[in-house]
């Protein structure tokens, strides 16, 4: 064989390797969820937090006392609830541009902050105060380059930086304790009629003001992030904040092919009276499902989007090549966020997410997987009366009509129809070379879902079993719900 040849057959090789290692490679563990693994965290963050003395009137402070423990609160309660995971990847790619933005702004920045990853699939980043900062997954799957994501964290880093959190809970506090609150509040007891909209009006004033206040603050923040990302050396590119416009509506995208031909794949026959409302009224209005121009973007107190854009378009990056997100990284965060999504039980969402992903073309059998969950999820819903919480129906005015028809057909689905589905999926021969732990996930969901024993005993020695042998799978953790009843 001619060298050349030898070569081609030898980079042919690396790159199948290649494909097969990224589709195959694992997950994380159920270690890794923020409840164990960030467990010395947790016990040392209301340590690590202590209330400082800012006001010396005694009601102001304990007001101020009670905020500042709130947040406190809803940190280790997302901790202790697994919002957060550890993922050694991701959190090394996200920690890779925070490090390079911290080191560049020693004076602004000078400990390290604290990175948590947030399995939401909300296209959005926070900042919590104190130094941490939280990166959703929903981020890094749609930004379309690092400079999107480090923009998205220069601007959080800003809010740490001008102290926003802590001036928010600060400003609170005064206004509770404020003789103007006090006088509003003591009229509203003392009056006889309109109570509930005299109250309102109160807290509308309030929310006014405030919401004000963060507008301004997120104007700051972003002019604060421009000036730490030049120092940084790392582009900006404006156009990303014309994108976030777009943040909230992946459910607006539609589908390549109609639902049957989904289904049918996977030798599934569904009717089109199934995806059609019976009844009338309010549910079966014409919508518009093109027009979202009228839907803000994921952050309601950001200033528009357009005119973030166009106050910033002067400092962008000019001639710039950006960097794109390892597709690794993204496929890697887009699974997390399916599973997430699917533990959660949104189960129309996660299958319109798998078919969004057969729609590029993914051919990994993982999503096939997923999708047989998603049937076997709404069957067991079903069984447990409480398939309309598992549809978990979205508003037509951030979903597309494909997303319509399968949030109907999940509603309308006959039960004898839906337990053939399952059947049929479960028992598939699709997945000869399924890992360990997805083999023993299936058949989990086949005695969850078919056994006639349908006890809470018999619930809980099946999730028993799985875990005999995969408590360090992350589907752990979907077993673990029935292993603690």
């Amino acid at each position: 064989m001619p060298s050349y040849k030898r070569l081609l057959a030898a980079a042919l090789l690396i790159l199948c390797c290649h494909c097969s290692y990224a589709q195959n490679k694992e997950l994380y563990r159920y270690q890794d969820l923020s409840h164990l693994y960030y467990q010395k965290q947790l016990d040392s963050l209301k340590k690590a937090w202590a209330c400082p003395a800012v006001f010396k009137q005694k009601e102001t402070q304990k007001q101020y006392k009670e905020l500042w423990d709130d947040r406190t609160d809803f940190l280790t309660k997302a901790l202790k609830e697994d919002n957060y995971v550890y993922d050694k990847e991701l959190l090394a790619y996200i920690d890779g541009i925070v490090d390079q933005i911290a080191r560049a702004n020693k004076q602004l920045i000078p400990v390290k902050p604290f990175v948590l990853i947030d399995r939401s699939a909300a296209v959005n980043a926070y900042a919590v105060g104190g130094n941490i900062l939280a990166i959703n997954l929903g981020l890094i799957t749609f930004a379309q380059s690092k400079e999107d994501i480090a923009l998205t964290i220069a601007h959080e880093l800003s809010h740490n930086i001008l102290m926003h959190p802590e001036n928010a809970i600060r400003q609170r506090a005064e206004w509770l304790t404020s003789a103007e609150y006090k006088k509003s509040m003591n009229a509203i007891l003392d009056s006889k009629y309109e109570r509930l909209t005299r109250l309102k009006k109160v807290f509308e004033g309030y929310s006014f003001n405030r919401s004000r206040h963060q507008r301004y603050h997120e104007s700051d923040a972003d002019s604060l992030a421009i000036l730490l990302l030049k120092k940084s050396s790392i582009a900006f590119d404006p156009s990303f904040f014309l994108r976030l416009d777009s943040a909230d509506i992946i459910y607006k995208q539609a589908l390549k092919q109609t639902l049957p031909q989904y289904f049918s794949a996977y030798s599934l026959e569904i009717m089109p009276t199934w995806m059609q409302k019976r009844s009338k009224g309010l549910s079966t209005r014409a919508y518009n499902f093109k027009d979202t121009t009228h839907i803000q973007d994921s952050m309601k107190t950001h200033p528009d989007c357009i005119e973030r854009y166009n106050r910033t378009l002067r400092d962008g990056s000019k001639n710039v090549a950006f960097t794109p997100v390892p597709e690794e990284m993204q496929e890697r965060a887009r699974k997390m966020e399916i599973w997430s999504v699917y533990y959660n039980m949104n189960l129309t969402a996660c299958l319109y997410m798998i078919l969004l992903e057969k729609d590029k073309g993914n051919k990994d059998p993982w999503y096939d997987f997923m999708a047989a969950n998603v049937i076997s999820g709404l069957y067991y819903a079903d069984r447990e009366l409480d398939r309309f919480n598992a549809i978990s129906v979205k508003p037509k005015e951030y979903i597309s009509k494909d997303y319509y028809e399968l949030q109907t057909l999940f509603e309308q689905i006959p039960r004898d129809n839906l337990e053939q589905f399952c059947r049929t999926l479960l028992n598939s021969n699709r997945w000869p070379d399924s890992k360990k732990d997805e083999a023993a996930f299936r058949r989990l969901m086949s005695a969850l879902t078919l056994d006639p024993d349908f006890s809470e005993a018999h619930k809980a020695s099946v999730a028993k079993a799985f875990l005999n042998g995969n408590e360090n799978s992350l589907y752990a953790e979907f077993a673990h719900r029935f292993d603690k009843k």
